[in-house]
């Protein structure tokens, strides 16, 4: 393919490109800069291309490996090493507010009103807050995943109910 046909090519791709971006990122800004990122990196690539390989699929293929390995890199910057001795803070996120004295206290008091719940729901509730998904749940605690659902539903209501007024 010449490399003027290669770039008309490319051209016509641009409002697909431009919308499959937005699909992916969600922010007008970020799908530019990918819809930038991508025709950059085609250009680049212009001479890997082989004449009989779909060249849309080649190109959105493309895209979505850099959006891919960009969501990978903002991930890896963002993980947190614990350094405490018995690392307490491994499984917090970062803005838990535990570095504040009231955060620390509301943490202990969602986890005293987590405790209060029977087993029945405290065991199902605790899973899917750790990461659990509901089928794995359900399949560890042998009971039907519309079971374990409204366990977690209702755990969810009990929990807003006892803690109403941090609402306020």
């Amino acid at each position: 393919m010449s490399s003027k046909n290669f770039q008309t090519k490319l051209l016509d791709l641009q409002s697909n490109l431009l919308n499959f971006a937005y699909m992916l990122t969600s922010n007008r800004d970020d799908a530019y800069d990918l819809l930038q990122d991508t025709t950059l990196k085609v250009l680049d690539n212009e001479d890997k291309y082989v004449d009989n390989v779909n060249f849309k699929g080649w190109v959105f293929t493309i895209m979505r490996n850099i959006f891919i390995n960009n969501y990978r890199k903002v991930v890896r910057s963002a993980t947190i090493i614990d350094q405490t001795e018995d690392l307490y803070h491994l499984n917090l996120p970062q803005d838990s507010g535990l570095d504040t004295p009231d955060g620390s206290v509301a943490a202990k008091e969602i986890t005293a009103a987590i405790n209060s719940f029977n087993d029945e729901y405290r065991i199902p509730f605790s899973m899917h807050v750790a990461g659990y998904k509901y089928n794995e749940i359900a399949e560890k605690m042998g009971l039907p995943l519309g079971t374990i659902k409204s366990r977690i539903f209702f755990a969810r209501q009990k929990l807003q109910t006892m803690l109403a007024d941090y609402n306020n």
